[in-house]
């Protein structure tokens, strides 16, 4: 199964918005703040290559 390199985006996005958000005691936020980076910078590089 082929994986698409949004949701891979939006996967990392979410780990590190959980690590962030641990570490700056507002995690709410940053999961979605990761989850949001995560998914733009995966479509970014879908439509690159």
């Amino acid at each position: 199964m082929k994986e698409s390199k949004t949701s891979l985006g939006a996967g990392i996005g979410l780990i590190a918005g959980i690590i962030i958000g641990s570490a700056t005691n507002n995690i709410g936020l940053w999961i979605a703040l990761g989850l949001c980076f995560g998914a733009g910078v995966g479509n970014v590089l879908k439509n690159k290559g």
